[in-house]
């Protein structure tokens, strides 16, 4: 969904149904995220923050994506690469984050990260991988059709809620 996520094919889509687990976000899953994965390999000028860890069922490559409100503006007293340490940094010691956190990111969102190389990961055995992983169990669990997701957030111009998208296939 936007800046090629890991988890698609050659053409950019993802495979039609893949097991995902969504989380809203709150500063206790901000703070378990900085103290349990430490900073994001990548952060994007959309407001994406996402890591790539070894931690789903059977060691499998799993895509942690904090995905950004619609219409994310970063914080302009900090850089891109700065948001989450500064937002985490704050929730963890009572601090001011450099915004609300409903004006940075919506939720997480974790899935199989190379989907092409790994065999199909059912959504049970990965919820439970990742609520070992983060600590928190996640709010939502089951399969999800990325590519109208990532589709429409595009055509808005960004101005969807991805989160609000991947709960809604995850309640049908």
């Amino acid at each position: 969904m936007g800046n090629g996520p890991v988890g698609a094919d050659a053409s950019g889509r993802f495979p039609a149904l893949v097991a995902s687990c969504v989380w809203r976000a709150t500063p206790e899953l901000i703070v378990a995220l900085d103290d349990r994965f430490g900073e994001p390999v990548d952060a994007y000028v959309n407001g994406s923050q996402v890591w790539l860890r070894d931690d789903g069922p059977n060691d499998i490559t799993l895509e942690w994506r904090l995905h950004p409100v619609p219409r994310y503006r970063r914080p302009p007293e900090v850089g891109t690469y700065e948001v989450f340490s500064a937002t985490s940094l704050a929730f963890a010691t009572g601090g001011s984050p450099p915004a609300p956190l409903d004006a940075l990111w919506e939720g997480l969102e974790a899935f199989v990260a190379y989907v092409s190389d790994a065999p199909a990961i059912e959504p049970a055995p990965l919820a439970a991988a990742v609520t070992a992983s983060v600590g928190i169990a996640p709010d939502a669990v089951g399969l999800v059709d990325h590519g109208p997701i990532g589709d429409q957030w595009e055509r808005s111009g960004r101005a969807v809620s991805v989160i609000d998208d991947l709960l809604a296939q995850l309640r049908t």
